[in-house]
């Protein structure tokens, strides 16, 4: 018997939604995550239009896109989901190690970008990572990226040290790295947008870089790795926490 186990009634299921031109790897993804007592696939679909039509009806709490698509890309997807749905933790999953579209998935707000050579306990893993509010990205592409936006002349050199930003600047360092519009961190800190852009400005320079992604790689990889192939931000939110596991 291989039966899966009743969710415990106290447990809160992480709800997924998958988008994928593949069926077999949809089908695959499905079966890996319904089988996690803790969390749930609520919906799918193989195409953009399919996914923004699809995905705001079932109100997921992770949306699991694929970059490349028939009629369009993961990315615009993501974006477009949150602008419906801001709470939504997008995980982009892809086959191509690509330095433009993960600055894109950042700028998208996306929670995570990862391989798909990943191992299937690490995809859980990073399920539950960005549905608890913290975010991931593959560590080999990220550091790759960021001696790209430094500039081949810096691409050794360390970054600004983050012991110079004030406690605030942490702060909003955080936020950016977690995807946040200066119009999101105002609301989640309770202060003006403009007062924001000054912060950020301020942390740019003391950490020696001039774009705001730069900032948002930076805070991904000043938190250290997580195990597996990718890293997590800095905890800010309480996890959700795995679910029981399957004996």
């Amino acid at each position: 018997m291989n039966e899966r186990p009743a969710p415990l009634p106290s447990l809160s299921l992480i709800r997924v939604f998958l988008l994928d031109d593949h069926e077999i790897v949809r089908r695959g993804v499905r079966d890996l995550l319904d089988a996690e007592p803790d969390i749930e696939v609520v919906g799918e679909a193989g195409t953009m239009d399919q996914a923004l039509a699809r995905g705001p009806a079932v109100g997921p709490d992770v949306a699991l896109l694929d970059v490349r698509l028939p009629d369009g890309d993961g990315i615009t997807v993501c974006r477009k989901l949150r602008s419906l749905m801001p709470g939504l933790a997008c995980l982009v999953l892809t086959s191509f190690d690509d330095d433009d579209a993960l600055l894109d998935a950042i700028m998208a707000g996306a929670a995570g970008y990862v391989l798909k050579d990943l191992k299937g306990s690490d995809l859980v893993a990073a399920v539950r990572t960005v549905a608890s509010g913290r975010s991931i990205l593959d560590p080999a592409t990220t550091t790759r990226l960021m001696s790209s936006l430094r500039g081949e002349e810096n691409a050794g050199g360390e970054p600004g040290s983050l012991l110079e930003l004030s406690p605030r600047e942490h702060e909003i360092l955080g936020l950016i790295g977690e995807g946040l519009t200066n119009r999101e961190i105002g609301g989640r800190l309770y202060l003006s947008e403009k007062t924001v852009k000054n912060h950020i400005s301020r942390l740019l320079a003391k950490l020696g870089v001039e774009r705001r992604v730069q900032a948002a790689v930076l805070a991904t990889q000043a938190a250290g790795p997580e195990p597996g192939h990718f890293h997590a931000s800095p905890p800010g939110a309480s996890p959700r926490g795995p679910g029981p596991r399957r004996s």
